[in-house]
């Protein structure tokens, strides 16, 4: 997926330690893990996204992820980022939670299911990204 934004400059960020960054000469920024179970790890969350958006200025937002992913798409959309949510290839039955939390906010919900995609809710399906 990554090769879609090769042209873009891009930080990559990820609550795993250590990444290898895909492309460009940015390091991955590591932010800590958060759950909608764990306020004050949420919390943490958003004071470190809400440094990397104001230092790095995106045009654009891609998440993947989870709670932190969605936490950074909100962010991002206020500060006038434009964002798309790619939700996990896990999530065959439904969309995950954190799917769900962005609609309205997210300015693509994307599913790997074709039988998830659901215009009314604003699902679309490209395809698989794995």
């Amino acid at each position: 997926m990554t090769s879609a934004f090769a042209r873009w400059d891009c930080q990559f960020v990820s609550t795993a330690a250590g990444m290898t960054p895909p492309q460009g000469r940015r390091p991955v920024l590591q932010i800590n893990d958060s759950s909608r179970d764990d306020l004050r790890t949420m919390l943490g969350s958003i004071r470190q996204l809400r440094a990397i958006i104001r230092e790095f200025r995106p045009e654009l937002i891609v998440s993947t992820g989870a709670a932190p992913g969605a936490l950074a798409i909100l962010l991002g959309k206020f500060s006038g980022a434009r964002t798309i949510w790619i939700d996990s290839i896990a999530n065959s039955e439904e969309l995950s939670l954190s799917g769900r939390a962005v609609r309205g906010v997210a300015d693509l919900r994307l599913t790997q299911w074709p039988q998830l995609a659901n215009r009314a809710k604003g699902i679309t399906y490209f395809g698989q990204v794995m």
